[in-house]
């Protein structure tokens, strides 16, 4: 698990996906998939500690399906959907590539395989909600250190149609967020497609598709338990939990 985050370059996710999300946050639809970066320093892996809220932050939690890319997506076909899934599966394994821009070479060696994981979007709502009032980039609200928790991998053949999966997540035991992943607005091959015609993306880069409805509010001692299921079955490999404690540091919010 920590080749997961000691590989990923970025965090691309997936935002107003799912239509009764978009309802409950006032938002409009999206003409087309709309995303935007977290930093990899915001991932969270199994049992490395609590997420850290910080100083007057309202803190949201936000349940999706994550992607571990395990091949380079560049400009692809939306219509090449056996592609696109494709790109999320098998072994990652040592390549070299020119990188033209900086007019030097790069390695990775990835031991890891890829396939999908449990994550926790946590947002900073108020961080947010200040930040599009003035009209501002609103990074800093997903971009906190802890803010990415992730389950341990889940294997590709776990999860046969990742369009017909249960995402789950409870706070102290009480359902919050449950509904089917076919709810997808915009489904991944569509998303990978759209991504990749901005962006290139690389072996062991992270891919949230989007929180279905019942986002909410967590606070300092509070559990969140997240997972999927598949024809009604829990796979282990994706449950996931996590306390919340309040961060210690310089920080605190301030409206713009």
């Amino acid at each position: 698990m920590a080749s997961i985050r000691a590989n990923c370059r970025k965090i691309v996710c997936i935002g107003r996906n799912y239509a009764d999300h978009i309802a409950e946050l006032n938002n409009s639809k999206p003409k087309q998939p709309f995303f935007f970066l977290k930093p990899p320093s915001s991932i969270l892996i199994p049992g490395a500690g609590p997420v850290l809220r910080p100083k007057g932050v309202k803190l949201h939690y936000e349940v999706e399906l994550g992607l571990v890319m395990g091949s380079r997506l560049r400009d692809h076909d939306p219509k090449d959907v056996k592609g696109a899934l494709n790109s999320i599966a098998g072994k990652l394994r040592l390549y070299n590539a020119p990188n033209k821009y900086a007019g030097t070479s790069y390695s990775h060696r990835l031991s890891f395989s890829s396939g999908y994981v449990v994550a926790i979007d946590m947002t900073a709502r108020n961080v947010q909600d200040s930040a599009k009032r003035a009209g501002l980039p609103w990074s800093i609200a997903k971009g906190f250190d802890t803010f990415s928790p992730i389950s341990s991998l889940i294997s590709k053949s776990a999860i046969p149609d990742p369009h017909n999966a249960t995402l789950h997540l409870e706070v102290d035991g009480v359902s919050k967020q449950l509904d089917n992943t076919g709810l997808m607005i915009y489904k991944i091959p569509r998303q990978l497609a759209d991504i990749s015609r901005v962006m290139t993306l690389d072996p062991g880069d992270l891919v949230l598709t989007g929180t279905p409805k019942g986002v909410g509010e967590v606070t300092n001692g509070q559990v969140m338990t997240a997972g999927i299921r598949v024809d009604g079955k829990e796979i282990e490999e994706g449950r996931l939990e996590v306390m919340v404690k309040d961060r210690e540091g310089r920080y605190e919010f301030a409206e713009n």
